[in-house]
């Protein structure tokens, strides 16, 4: 075979793999595109749901000194945006988030001091990660030995929220959760064929502090 034919040969392969891959790509928005409409029912009608029954939340605590009062979830929003992609309108984002207050009486304001850097890193953290109000103090207590400790004071009030990221590309499922079991950030990714009703329930009681299956272990 000639060095030119030899390329055409490529050429020919390589055509053959992009059309393939072309096909493929269709194939995988449409799929991602049919489990984004499904997300966006479900997640709309949990909105508008959980607007009413506003649910108990899960133990909240910035550090083991700092355990907040039992709080619950109220003020559910819900969100949706678009973009083009090869010239084709389709789903970028899916988010519904809510505010996390006391269940009872209005957010009130509470204190932690620390002393040592792993619990310093730890509460500053989990107040920025909960979108809480605080303000940071350099303290000297003047004991009988006199001990330098940096005082957060802040509010009881928190934010979380589910942020869901199609990959139409590869038909997959990005959710990021934020603050569902307490203070912190969780990452997951399931097949966009996967959405359907029963993995969605479990997003659902993630988020009002049920048992659930939406995070596997290993994570």
């Amino acid at each position: 075979m000639s060095f030119l034919n030899q390329l055409k040969s490529q050429a020919q392969n390589l055509t053959v793999e992009q059309t393939q891959s072309h096909s493929e790509i269709e194939v995988n928005t449409k799929q991602t595109e049919l489990a984004c409409t499904t997300i966006w029912n479900y997640m709309s009608e949990l909105c508008k749901t959980l607007n009413v029954l506003a649910p108990n939340a899960s133990e909240f605590a910035l550090d083991k000194n700092a355990v907040w009062p039992p709080m619950k979830l109220q003020d559910f929003r819900f969100d949706s945006r678009k973009k083009m992609l090869r010239d084709q309108e389709v789903v970028d984002t899916i988010s519904i988030a809510w505010q996390i207050v006391p269940l009872a009486g209005k957010p009130g304001n509470g204190m932690v001091e620390v002393d040592f850097v792993p619990a310093l890193e730890r509460v500053e953290k989990n107040l920025h990660t909960g979108g809480v109000k605080f303000e940071r103090k350099d303290v000297v207590h003047a004991d009988k030995k006199p001990r330098r400790v940096i005082r957060f004071e802040y509010v009881t009030q928190a934010r979380g929220y589910v942020t869901i990221t199609p990959d139409h590309v590869n038909a997959q499922i990005a959710f990021r959760l934020a603050n569902t079991t307490g203070f912190g950030i969780k990452n997951v990714v399931w097949p966009a064929a996967r959405m359907q009703t029963d993995l969605l329930d479990e997003l659902a009681k993630l988020i009002v502090a049920q048992p659930s299956q939406f995070v596997p272990a290993v994570l």
